[in-house]
């Protein structure tokens, strides 16, 4: 067996309701002031009232920053660190999506009173460094994953993205409370379930770090995601599907954050830079188009996961007939969940792609993870199939 390392999130809470108990599980954690870093979207839907409620109960002092945009930007996170450091803040929480729990990250070192480190400094891979407060997390999507990965992304020009990786960014807790999905519109719950989809699937495919643990979670959250994404989509309010949508995220999560994504995210990544699509959404344009670019090198790995994300509907084959069925599976499930199939549906303009191919292929941290090695022509070839 390869030699690998696999590190995660300390502590997992899965429980419907458990949310409430935030202000409690902080106390435990001896904190007197936390920052809880969030978007005004959660505001307004007003998931956060009985949080706060949790917090005054055990008198422990609460800040919020609800700044956090999709894709934030690099002068959100320092807006995000001033707050911390004026509040004294002993405990970061992130509450919300990806980008919320993202800037959580970066704010429980960046606002660590011992932090000798500048922002730019730490992007990259193994870069930041300790020390930093301690981190609890608390998705209210069902689908990057960040509860459980040591990474971040921050938008750091008009349409250019920096990751910071590093164990450091590893939160301390995860809590799953699915009750906090319920109200997610079905376009969102759509396009963070299939990234969702993606994250397991890249990481099942990755050329680096690939390992048996990866594996077994990938498999198991495409298991559950596969089987739910549906219901969720069309019955939101069913706590058992989303539940079981938010924990399959996390295993994906767990998945990848030891054998990292791909090509899909390489190609996603300029779409969300310049024309601002959703990440979720951008993972899945580009998804098909990707797996059948990559099906040669990995039509094997595919054919193990089919049976898995198809159910009932698997028929056996050659490895590349069943390969073939899975990304046309992929490709249809796509469209159950009526999120846009195509780049010109989403106002991508067909004389741009070649500037998002070689936009793609800045994306080198990610390409070298996939299976099958990406050329900007290859690249700009499967933007086309995706237009």
């Amino acid at each position: 067996m390869q030699a690998f390392t696999f590190s995660t999130t300390r502590t997992i809470i899965n429980e419907p309701g458990s949310a409430k108990q935030l202000g409690a599980l902080c106390q435990q954690q001896g904190a007197a002031s936390v920052m809880l870093v969030t978007d005004a979207g959660i505001i307004k839907a007003g998931l956060l009232e009985p949080v706060l409620s949790s917090f005054s109960a055990v008198g422990v002092h609460v800040e919020v920053f609800d700044q956090v945009e999709p894709d934030p930007s690099d002068s959100t996170v320092l807006s995000a660190v001033a707050a911390a450091k004026t509040a004294n803040a002993d405990l970061v929480v992130g509450f919300g999506g990806g980008s919320s729990m993202d800037v959580a990250k970066l704010v429980a070192i960046l606002s660590h009173p011992q932090c000798q480190q500048a922002l730019p400094d730490m992007y990259g891979v193994g870069n930041a460094k300790e020390p930093r407060l301690p981190l609890i997390q608390v998705p209210t999507t069902a689908g990057t994953g960040s509860e459980v990965t040591p990474i971040a992304i921050v938008t750091t020009g008009e349409t250019t993205k920096a990751g910071v990786v590093s164990p450091v960014l590893q939160p301390d807790i995860a809590l799953l409370d699915a009750e906090l999905t319920v109200g997610l519109p079905p376009q969102v719950t759509a396009a963070t379930g299939i990234d969702a989809m993606v994250h397991a699937i890249e990481a099942y495919t990755s050329a680096h770090k690939k390992n048996p643990v990866s594996d077994m979670l990938a498999r198991e959250a495409l298991r559950l995601l596969s089987r739910n994404i549906l219901t969720a989509v069309r019955i939101g309010s069913d706590v058992e599907a989303r539940s079981n949508m938010l924990l399959g995220a996390l295993l994906a999560g767990q998945a990848f954050a030891n054998a990292p994504v791909a090509a899909v995210h390489a190609l996603a990544y300029p779409l969300g830079g310049h024309f601002h699509i959703p990440h979720g959404l951008s993972n899945s344009l580009v998804l098909p188009h990707v797996m059948r670019f990559n099906a040669p090198s990995a039509k094997a790995l595919y054919a193990e996961l089919a049976p898995i994300i198809m159910g009932e509907e698997y028929t056996s084959g050659s490895d590349e007939e069943v390969s073939d069925k899975l990304i046309a599976w992929i490709e249809k499930l796509i469209e159950k969940v009526a999120l846009p199939n195509k780049l010109r549906d989403c106002k991508v303009p067909e004389n741009f792609i070649s500037k998002l191919a070689a936009d793609a292929m800045l994306q080198q941290r990610l390409l070298v993870n996939n299976p099958r090695e990406v050329t900007e022509a290859d690249a700009l070839a499967i933007y086309k199939a995706a237009w």
